[in-house]
């Protein structure tokens, strides 16, 4: 039997992953007119001052300083959860190609369920769940293409760490959300979204301006970074964490290549290989597979 999700979970699962697939996008537009250095710090501070916009209008405000507990989870989620991945991916992708990149990111799911096994009671490990991460992790692999496992073997060591590193991140950053103390959605990401702001405005101060090309469509896509892909994923984030598990969301990150090659597709014409529809069928499987639970036998009369 599959573990009980609510077609509002699900719901909420895609267009959490839809968010962030949509960041991939958005990022291939905005690089090529701004460096990494001022893409990052826009995106947070961007994202961050919409949301703080929201929860002023919404009447709510930042838990008292005197909340320990609330400011340790959103200190930890701003700097280990958003500004740390965020920038050992951005360094790490400097001399490793991209599709070797997102398949690094993708074994967050693995290193969240492992972390949630030893963390809380009800996300233990079960065959049907290994199965489920392993076959998802597969379906990436094979999405992604020969290359990316090659490089595996072949690409800058150094590089490969930190991006793996910013997989880890992310999965401790659903860790830390998953027993933060509840707060209302927008107060949370406002935390932690202006905790990674700070942290990276140093990046602005190292960047040479002269060499920046400002457009209105560089602008655009950092805007639509912070809307999108940062604020509004926050929330959606929050609200998925209070509903469900760590394990259960971090899969979107075998989801997000899917929703990636759809919009690729659209955007940008980028046309998948014969193996994407067997990557596709891998990924939802092991998706499937990771929400069963084996049945309880019923003692024999």
């Amino acid at each position: 039997m599959t573990t009980s999700r609510s077609p509002a979970d699900w719901g909420l699962f895609l267009l959490l992953s839809a968010c962030w697939a949509c960041a991939f996008a958005m990022t291939k537009i905005a690089v090529g007119d701004l460096p990494a250095s001022v893409i990052i710090p826009g995106r947070l501070i961007s994202g961050a001052a919409i949301l703080w916009a929201v929860m002023l209008v919404r009447g709510e405000r930042l838990p008292p300083f005197s909340d320990r507990a609330s400011w340790l989870a959103m200190i930890g989620i701003g700097t280990i959860g958003t500004a740390a991945p965020f920038y050992l991916i951005t360094v790490g992708q400097k001399t490793i190609d991209s599709s070797l990149a997102a398949l690094l990111i993708s074994a967050a799911p693995l290193f969240t369920a492992g972390m949630a096994h030893l963390k809380f009671h009800d996300e233990q490990l079960t065959g049907f769940k290994v199965l489920g991460l392993l076959v998802g992790f597969a379906g990436v692999a094979v999405l992604l293409g020969p290359d990316a496992v090659e490089g595996l073997g072949n690409a800058d060591f150094v590089a490969q760490l930190l991006v793996v590193g910013g997989a880890f991140c992310y999965a401790v950053n659903s860790i830390i959300a998953r027993q933060a103390p509840r707060m209302a959605a927008t107060v949370l990401p406002v935390g932690f979204l202006t905790v990674a702001s700070i942290t990276s405005l140093p990046m602005l101060f190292w960047t040479d301006w002269t060499e920046v090309n400002v457009t209105a469509a560089g602008v655009w896509s950092v805007l639509g970074l912070g809307a999108i892909s940062t604020g509004l994923a926050g929330i959606i984030l929050m609200y998925l964490v209070a509903r469900t598990s760590a394990t259960f969301i971090a899969l979107t990150g075998y989801v997000i290549p899917i929703l990636s090659a759809v919009l690729g597709y659209f955007l940008f014409r980028e046309t998948q290989s014969w193996n994407a529809l067997l990557a596709f069928i891998l990924i939802l499987s092991g998706v499937w597979f990771s929400q069963r639970r084996m049945r309880r036998r019923t003692p024999s009369s």
